[in-house]
Formats: structure tokens, sequence, C-alpha cells
């Protein structure tokens, strides 16, 4: 059984990953910090938060395919 957090994570990691593709990144950066605030362990959640700052300051190009390209090691 999945508990009401959990789910509740689930449903701002789903909405942040669709404002992900979209390129909103700062609001799917806010809901991935809401995510971590009712699981900070969440590691997908980490993730996208992580990613979406990088983006925030770092754009991608107008044709971005949603595929997160590592700069360093």
């Amino acid at each position: 059984m999945i508990s009401d957090q959990k789910k509740e994570v689930l449903k701002l990691f789903a909405e942040g990953r669709k404002q992900y593709k979209l390129m909103e990144f700062e609001k799917a950066k806010n809901l991935f910090a809401k995510a971590l605030e009712i699981d900070a362990e969440d590691g997908p959640s980490k993730v996208y938060f992580d990613r979406c700052a990088h983006y925030v300051e770092n754009p991608p190009p107008e044709d971005w395919d949603g595929v997160f390209v590592m700069q360093t090691k």
C-alpha cells in the first residue's frame, strides 16, 4: 500500500516532469522542491530538481528533445 504522503510526492513528480518537458524549468523546479519537502530522500525528485536548476541558469536550445546531457564527470 502506498502512503498518502508518497502519493502526493508521485503527483508532484509527475506534474514536475510535465513542466520539465515543456521547458518550464522554474515551475518544474518548484514542484520537485515541494516533493522533496515531503520526502527529502526521493531520488528522482532530487535528480530533476538539480537538472531544472541547471537549465534555469543554462537554458537548452529551442529544439531541445528533453534529454539531459552531462557536461562534467
